[in-house]
């Protein structure tokens, strides 16, 4: 259950969409503090590693901008590696006394993984071709993997309308989407 204290911060919803063609995450660019809406247009989704990686975040900004360093970090100790340097972040994670009190989760994915990063440090697999994270994370995972099942659509138009649907139902959420892709 959320605490709809001012002082805590709630937003977005990330979706991440894997097809035969692409992977592609979108994410929604609202940021909210207690019941005030802070800001429309944040900017959740990004490229790490030279392009090679995408990323999408969910919590509190600053924690998951330490996160996007941090993974960046590994990214370069660990060069086309995505999954042991998502590895070797979680272990940093888990026992990092300042990291442990981030509050934010991460998708990740490059040409051959998609991966879910939680503030437990755990790094999950998804088994299906979509995952999402966040306030309106549910909404948006049961439209696209109903949308995938159509196999009608693109990745980027799944990835779209499920975010907005999310935003329809998630006061969290809105509609001002930024989606970025990688051709496979």
């Amino acid at each position: 259950m959320l605490d709809h204290s001012p002082k805590n911060m709630y937003s977005t919803t990330i979706v991440c969409v894997r097809t035969s063609e692409k992977v592609v995450i979108a994410g929604d660019g609202q940021v909210t503090l207690g019941s005030q809406i802070i800001k429309s247009s944040a900017k959740k989704v990004r490229f790490l590693a030279k392009n090679t990686v995408l990323s999408g975040f969910a919590g509190a900004t600053a924690d998951a901008f330490t996160l996007y360093e941090r993974l960046e970090a590994k990214l370069e100790q660990y060069p086309s590696q995505l999954m042991r340097a998502c590895v070797e972040l979680a272990k940093d994670w888990r026992t990092d006394k300042y990291l442990r009190r981030l509050e934010a989760m991460m998708i990740v994915a490059d040409k051959k993984t998609t991966l879910v990063l939680t503030g437990n440090g755990d790094v999950l697999e998804p088994e299906d071709s979509v995952v999402s994270i966040g306030s309106g994370s549910g909404f948006a995972l049961a439209a696209a993997k109903a949308f995938v099942s159509l196999n009608q659509l693109q990745a980027e138009e799944i990835a779209r309308r499920s975010l907005e649907i999310a935003g329809d139902l998630c006061i969290y959420t809105n509609k001002n989407i930024l989606l970025e892709s990688i051709d496979l």
